[in-house]
């Protein structure tokens, strides 16, 4: 659908505050003065993997996926131009034209203003989206430890029996134990494992013998072209689907509207539910929305929703959804735990200058830029606690991470803690705070 001029604020532009929301996780989100260069790709692959892919943001204009507000600086109410649902989500720009902000969209849009600062707006405009959709409270989740920031896709059970030893001998209250990216033989063929990894039912068997809750990580839309499934079924696949790549290959999307994909997903979630598994982290969501050829004949979002929805038939309803690189409104009421920043990485700046890709600088601005969300639309997870002596700027992400609200996750070996980073990690991990913020 073509944009169309939908409103526009006159005035001092200059004055201005203009906050983008970016479509998933690692989309940057924050707030800009019109003489901003607000984040954008550093390359097509970034868009396809951090941004809207199909939309992408011409050159001079800010750009909100299903919300963009606008503080114009002289008092006068923040003016937010959004979606009139999650279920279909337009992309809404300003542009300064002739010494007013002009704002236009590719869909239908509702317009609120709302008294008050910019933050104070967002927090009632959440829970405006919120209401009747996600549940009205979201009970304290307890801190977790997850394998990813220290052992990478080269993670072993060892490793995770290692740190269950050492969590209880050093005081680390994790409830909940995650096995990250790593123990799979390849991306969609999740029952299946990498041989170094060792036994996931002795992985999970031992945290459950030990009182503890076992988690995992899964792509559950992503199909790599080394796959068996890709191989296999390529009539499962999004048709003209390019979910871009990763993992030294390509990345094509599971059709979740054919048959004996949805019947697959499923059985995926039952398998990994009967093991005892508890607390699914599912990354790289965004596959689930990209538009294609499916089976049946329904819009991305559509799509999308009826995969988290087939995910949550197979996982049990007790199970706890954990969100990641998702596309933010089409989750709404459909995950009770969502990344709300790109990921945190040992490095303050991101390796591109693209604070979409793994900084500490990215996770942080994102990161407080979305905490406006946790407890109204999900709990916010901001990504995990890195306190390891290598870690630059430790004492400032440390600092992030008390701020938060959300999630609060150890992925630091816990062998590999010096004593400061030891006594943060025992001080920030507690569990996430039940009132919005």
């Amino acid at each position: 659908m073509p944009f169309a001029d939908v409103g526009e604020i006159t005035g001092h532009p200059q004055q201005a505050l203009i906050f983008e929301h970016g479509w998933q996780s690692w989309s940057p989100t924050g707030a800009y003065r019109v003489g901003d260069s607000p984040p954008r790709p550093a390359s097509e692959t970034i868009q396809t993997l951090c941004y809207r892919p199909e939309t992408p943001i011409p050159p001079g204009a800010f750009q909100g996926e299903g919300l963009i507000a606008v503080d114009p600086g002289d008092g006068a109410p923040v003016s937010l131009w959004s979606a009139a649902s999650h279920l279909d989500v337009p992309s809404i720009r300003v542009r300064e034209e002739g010494g007013r902000l002009v704002v236009s969209a590719d869909g239908p849009v509702r317009h609120t203003q709302v008294d008050g600062p910019l933050d104070a707006a967002l927090r009632t405009w959440a829970e405006m989206m919120a209401e009747g959709v996600a549940p009205p409270s979201f009970p304290a989740v307890p801190p977790m430890w997850c394998s990813w920031y220290g052992y990478w896709d080269k993670v072993t059970d060892q490793d995770i029996l290692d740190n269950l030893r050492l969590a209880e001998q050093h005081g680390v209250e994790a409830d909940m134990f995650l096995i990250d990216d790593g123990y799979e033989a390849e991306i969609g063929d999740w029952l299946e494992l990498r041989p170094e990894f060792g036994s996931l039912e002795r992985a999970v068997g031992t945290v459950r013998e030990a009182g503890k809750r076992g988690g995992i990580w899964l792509a559950p839309f992503l199909v790599g072209h080394r796959s068996r499934i890709f191989r296999e079924h390529p009539d499962w696949l999004v048709g003209g689907a390019d979910a871009g790549r990763m993992w030294d290959q390509d990345l094509a999307v599971l059709d979740v509207t054919h048959p004996d994909a949805a019947a697959h997903l499923v059985h995926v979630f039952e398998t990994l539910s009967a093991i005892g598994l508890t607390h699914f982290k599912l990354d790289y969501l965004y596959a689930g929305a990209l538009p294609g050829r499916r089976h049946e004949d329904l819009t991305p979002i559509a799509a999308y929703r009826r995969g988290l929805e087939l995910i949550r038939q197979g996982a049990g309803p007790a199970a706890t959804i954990h969100g990641c690189g998702a596309p933010m409104l089409p989750s709404l009421g459909l995950v009770d735990i969502m990344r709300v920043s790109p990921d945190i990485a040992p490095t303050l700046l991101p390796r591109s200058g693209d604070i979409s890709q793994p900084s500490q600088l990215g996770a942080r601005l994102t990161g407080a830029a979305r905490e406006f969300l946790h407890a109204r639309w999900w709990v916010n997870d901001p990504d995990c606690i890195m306190a390891r002596p290598e870690v630059e700027a430790r004492e400032e992400w440390a600092a992030h991470i008390d701020a938060t609200g959300g999630l609060r996750g150890s992925s630091d070996p816990i062998a590999a803690l010096d004593d400061w980073g030891l006594a943060t990690t025992r001080r920030l991990m507690v569990p996430t705070r039940t009132d919005p913020s």
